[in-house]
């Protein structure tokens, strides 16, 4: 990938962060309006979706994985890929869960355990979200991922 190129999905991926971070942490003051927060939880869960294909489109897009190295590239960021499928179930539940206990009722006190702890989960989970994400698409910059090299085939040399 060239360099213009990278700087621009890399531009994306923060917009995509941003986005995350805003929501998280604005959203409960829009609380007194349903069809707002309901939206805002749609853009979040939407900005999530498109922040893991962006992911995968930038493991296809390297020469490790034109190479056949797939299984390398998945073991290299198998971490990264499960933080993003749990932020995004932990968020969608968490966003199915207040918009059914507030819907009604927009005044009501819904701090109850199993609620607050689905909170705290899913906010500490968007701090290693945000880390991973970060460390995974500055990762991906790296220029030896997209050309043949020593390294790479070392890489292939071990799967054989």
């Amino acid at each position: 990938m060239r360099e213009s190129q990278y700087r621009w999905v890399l531009y994306l991926q923060y917009f995509l962060i941003f986005v995350d971070l805003f929501v998280n942490s604005f959203v409960d003051l829009l609380r007194l309006d349903n069809v707002t927060q309901l939206v805002m939880f749609i853009v979040q869960d939407i900005c999530l979706i498109f922040a893991t294909i962006v992911v995968f489109l930038m493991f296809f897009n390297t020469y490790v994985f034109q190479a056949g190295l797939v299984g390398y590239l998945v073991h290299k960021f198998k971490f990264t890929i499960a933080i993003l499928f749990l932020y995004f179930v932990l968020c969608l539940g968490l966003h199915i869960w207040t918009m059914t206990l507030r819907w009604g009722n927009i005044d009501a006190y819904i701090w109850n355990e199993g609620f607050q702890a689905l909170y705290v989960f899913q906010r500490v989970g968007a701090v290693f979200y945000y880390y991973y994400y970060k460390r995974t698409a500055l990762r991906l910059g790296d220029p030896r991922f997209y050309r043949d090299s020593a390294w790479l085939r070392r890489q292939f040399g071990k799967v054989q």
